[in-house]
């Protein structure tokens, strides 16, 4: 092969190789006499929250699988239209799970048969009026409704508290940074580096519930949606000197 031929197949690589290096951010550069220092911080808020999930399934058995399935739809089909009158949008309800599955008669020194179906369908359904979970739960219930979990309560828009978790946060380092420094004789240069490790939201705790415990009473059934804490994690290098 000439040179002239492998000049020409390594130029591309070259450039690509330059164009990353151009891309690379440069490390920052220290004094002679600096320190470096890591801190890692937390900061967070709490808001009310504006919106829930709850999950909601139906299971129906048959000795038949088309009869299990075709009672399953009638069921989940009022469930959704009700869900809809309720003022639950369609985007806002999420099939997240359909199953058909044999349901087995076992007995010693016998082979396992089959006697009947079992259908499962479950939707996901997140709820933006919060003071009508309960009524929603127990009309759910009523149309057959037999497997419930949540609510789960979030933020539909956690910007603005994320972002104030983060003032938290960075409040926080900038403490911690002065300290090690007042403490060491030093003082605090500039931020060299700093990343936000994760994020997180703890909400209530969820509630599971069965149609029995949603029956049990004739009372509503009641929900309480609390607070929500949102919260930052950084990992902050400041540079310290005299």
């Amino acid at each position: 092969m000439s040179s002239t031929v492998l000049a020409c197949r390594l130029a591309p690589l070259t450039l690509l190789m330059a164009s990353l290096a151009v891309a690379q951010p440069a490390p920052p550069t220290l004094s002679a006499d600096a320190t470096l220092l890591e801190v890692n911080a937390h900061g967070e808020t709490t808001r009310a929250p504006d919106l829930a999930q709850v999950s909601a399934g139906v299971v129906t058995e048959n000795v038949d699988a088309n009869g299990a399935m075709r009672a399953n739809a009638q069921r989940m089909s009022a469930v959704i239209a009700a869900l809809k009158q309720a003022g639950v949008v369609e985007r806002d309800i999420q099939t997240s799970n359909i199953s058909l599955e044999p349901q087995y008669r076992n007995g010693p020194n016998q082979k396992p048969t089959i006697t009947g179906y079992q259908v499962s369908n479950t939707v996901n359904v997140r709820l933006r009026d919060l003071a009508k979970i309960g009524d929603v739960l127990d009309v759910l219930v009523k149309l057959g409704v037999n497997q419930i979990n949540g609510p789960t309560f979030s933020l539909d828009k956690p910007d603005a508290a994320m972002d104030e978790a983060r003032a938290d946060a960075v409040k926080h380092a900038q403490a911690r940074a002065d300290l090690y420094a007042a403490a060491t004789g030093l003082k605090v240069r500039r931020i060299v580096r700093i990343s936000e490790s994760g994020e997180n939201a703890h909400p209530p705790r969820p509630m599971m519930m069965s149609r029995a415990m949603l029956a049990s009473s004739s009372e509503p059934t009641p929900v309480a949606s609390g607070e929500n804490t949102i919260g930052v994690d950084l990992d902050v290098v400041y540079e310290l000197g005299r």
